[in-house]
């Protein structure tokens, strides 16, 4: 708190004690008052009045440092009402009641919508499992009918199942992005570390998506022999949605170069393919919630969610992500893998 400031607050009141001080220096010249009594009585309320100035103004300004650095040292600011220094003026007792009151209210509203946002993901977690066993069961069908069916009974059936098996595995892929975006807040809950190997995460993702890369026509390369420590389901997701998001930029003869890069301080996976490449003034903002660029407007499908999800995993999880691309060339992902200092002394022991 600053003297002006303090000093601007209290301009009425000393406007009040100047004025008294004319009234009392009049009326005791008008009653016979010596002009050297009244001049003494007016500079000893002057110096009473400068030293209670002064003085509030150093409490005032103690009571306020304490308050900030309360706030500073205090992660949960909320709770400010409950931290308040003991004051003997009735003002900063009624403040500090009244601001507890409002806390609790906040608290209480904050519970409120956790306990609302934890019922919903909850809802949504079940909602996931729940559908995808039909979607399981339609991919099934569809495969089991398309193996059974004779070449007399038509190649355009065959294909028609094709594509519906293909429009099944899309609805699936979405269905995970909810699920994952539900369960990014409490990846802890969920989150099992142990040795992975990345060239078995990238076969099955790659397996899974066989379909699709069928009918992009995609020629993809993979040589990762390396293995790092981490969650491979959600690892696999992270790529899931990247590979997708290669497919879906690509040129006319797509091809993909999957591969591991050990480092000094980790694991490097890289993903590079020769699609459209990234206009280099939107690179820095690939992963923004909702963000599409130019070439998601030419995709009427684009959410700008999938690399926005991988990143916030990502981030959960300690892995690093980062993207290059030249526009008309190409792009490269890259997920970094730390490896721990506690981990390579184990494995040297």
């Amino acid at each position: 708190m600053k003297l002006i400031d303090f000093f601007r607050d209290k301009s009425l009141l000393l406007l009040l004690h100047l004025v008294c001080m004319c009234v009392v220096a009049g009326f005791l010249k008008v009653t016979g008052y010596g002009k050297a009594n009244i001049i003494l009585i007016v500079i000893f309320w002057t110096m009473l009045l400068i030293i209670w100035f002064f003085a509030t103004y150093l409490n005032r300004r103690k009571h306020f440092y304490q308050m900030e650095q309360i706030l500073e040292k205090v992660d949960q600011r909320y709770l400010l009402g409950e931290l308040l220094p003991d004051s003997f003026r009735l003002e900063d007792r009624l403040y500090r009641e009244m601001i507890r009151k409002s806390n609790k209210s906040v608290i209480e509203r904050i519970r409120q919508m956790e306990d609302e946002w934890k019922d919903y993901r909850e809802y949504i977690e079940s909602w996931v499992h729940e559908i995808k066993a039909p979607i399981t069961s339609i991919s099934l069908l569809c495969e089991n009918r398309r193996h059974s069916l004779s070449a007399e009974e038509g190649k355009g059936i065959k294909e028609d199942f094709y594509t519906i098996t293909l429009e099944n595995q899309k609805i699936e892929n979405y269905v995970d992005m909810a699920l994952y975006y539900a369960r990014s807040e409490n990846v802890y809950k969920d989150y099992l570390i142990q040795e992975t190997s990345l060239n078995e995460v990238v076969s099955g993702v790659l397996n899974k998506n066989r379909l699709l890369l069928i009918q992009n026509h995609v020629n993809a390369h993979v040589d990762c022999k390396d293995k790092v420590y981490t969650d491979q389901k959600w690892i696999a997701f992270i790529l899931n949605q990247m590979i997708q998001n290669s497919v879906k930029y690509q040129r006319k003869i797509p091809v993909f170069h999957i591969y591991t890069r050990r480092e000094t301080n980790g694991v490097i996976l890289v993903l590079e393919d020769n699609g459209t490449g990234i206009p280099a003034e939107e690179l820095s903002r690939i992963f923004e919630k909702g963000f599409t660029g130019s070439n998601g407007r030419n995709h009427e499908r684009s959410t700008g969610m999938g690399l926005y999800l991988c990143q916030k995993l990502c981030d959960k999880l300690g892995i690093g992500i980062r993207a290059w691309s030249e526009y008309g060339t190409g792009t490269r992902m890259f997920l970094e893998f730390p490896i721990s200092n506690y981990i390579t002394r184990e494995e040297m022991d």
